[in-house]
């Protein structure tokens, strides 16, 4: 594992935080919209706004926070596959980025195209998604505090290299 220095691990922290809060603000605002569209307001003037945000800040920043979560477990202790929480949070951030990509981003493209028009199951998704996604990024963030679960499997400290060494 490559050592980085203390105040680089503290810029990638800082730049993870920083995405994933916007992401998640981002998430809010979608479903603020779709919600607002649920309660009455004007689908032909909410849904090009969805799909602008959609487009514009939802799916680069979903990338950039599966970039940089990446990057700062290989290159900090935590490790990619080391630890269970950080293995179940690159799963579930994983997917998500592949939902918001394959399914939610064309689905706000389409729904911003055709506004009005939009059929009423179609309406509802543009709520459950960004439901949906929001209680999986608490869940992550839950992860991220708590770290629960401990090591996938344990890292042999040096005494124990040592002594396997001696005995063959």
């Amino acid at each position: 594992m490559p050592r980085i220095r203390p105040s680089t691990r503290k810029a990638l922290l800082t730049l993870h935080l920083v995405t994933s809060l916007g992401w998640l603000g981002t998430d809010l605002v979608l479903l603020t919209l779709g919600i607002a569209v649920q309660r009455g307001a004007d689908p032909g003037v909410v849904y090009p706004v969805t799909a602008l945000v959609g487009t514009v800040l939802f799916a680069p920043l979903s990338v950039l926070v599966w970039l940089i979560g990446v990057a700062s477990s290989l290159l900090t202790p935590w490790g990619l596959l080391r630890h269970r929480w950080v293995l179940v949070k690159l799963v579930l951030t994983t997917v998500m980025v592949g939902l918001v990509l394959f399914l939610l981003v064309p689905n706000l493209r389409h729904a911003g195209a055709v506004g009005a028009a939009l059929p009423a199951r179609d309406r509802a998704d543009l709520v459950i998604a960004p439901a949906v996604s929001t209680s999986l990024m608490i869940i992550a963030t839950v992860l991220s505090t708590y770290k629960p679960w401990g090591r996938r499997r344990p890292t042999p400290t040096r005494a124990t290299r040592d002594r396997a060494a001696t005995t063959t």
